[in-house]
């Protein structure tokens, strides 16, 4: 069983502008960005990590870095990792342009993976594919931890959707803040939450309602 381990980029220069940033290569670590990397080797010193994975983007290879490079641990990028695309919505930082990011992206939580976001090339369905690939590819033949530098919207998506034991609305109900964790546990179509940013959940043949109740 694996332990997969999905940690939000810390702050970058467009989180700070609330801007809608998706594109390669995307903004840099603001300065508080870059201290919640340096302080990721600390905060992770009792995980039996073997492998740190990154999106290609600027911000989640300078989170991961402090990480891997304390681990000695090579530090290779997957595109499957990338946010949520925003399509013509890039760059935008109006609450217009936010609400219109987040309900397609919801609405794949709740099943309709038909929606996507204004002018964006992909669906649910493209997501969830690549997201997965990316997923099983990090941790094909992994027995310890596996960590994922990652982004907000993706991972509230792909973990609302594939831990089994979580309730629909989940990921739509619960935000993650920059360098916020969100931990699974299993394989590949086999995964469970045990975490989402510090509320931790009984597993679901301990819960009689299915539901995952917080623990």
């Amino acid at each position: 069983m694996v332990r997969l381990i999905l940690v939000r980029h810390g702050q970058s220069e467009s989180n700070v502008a609330a801007l809608l940033d998706s594109a390669e290569p995307g903004a840099p670590l603001s300065a508080l960005g870059r201290q919640q990397a340096a302080e990721l080797p600390a905060r992770f010193a009792e995980e039996r990590i073997e492998r740190v994975v990154a999106s290609p983007l600027a911000r989640t290879v300078a989170t991961a870095r402090p990480l891997a490079d304390a681990l000695g641990l090579p530090l290779p990028v997957d595109a499957g990792l990338r946010e949520v695309l925003s399509g013509d919505l890039e760059m935008r930082g109006d609450r217009d342009a936010h609400l219109a990011y987040l309900d397609p992206v919801f609405r794949w939580m709740a099943g309709d993976l038909a929606a996507r976001v204004p002018g964006s090339p992909e669906d649910g369905r493209d997501f969830l594919a690549r997201y997965d690939r990316a997923v099983e590819a990090a941790v094909q033949g992994a027995v310890g931890a596996v960590v994922l530098a990652s982004h907000g919207a993706a991972i509230r998506a792909w973990a609302g959707i594939r831990a089994a034991n979580l309730p629909d609305d989940h990921g739509r109900e619960r935000g993650l803040p920059n360098t916020g964790v969100v931990v699974l546990e299993g394989a590949p179509g086999a995964w469970r939450a045990t975490e989402w940013q510090g509320e931790r959940f009984t597993d679901v043949d301990d819960d009689p309602t299915g539901a995952g109740v917080p623990g």
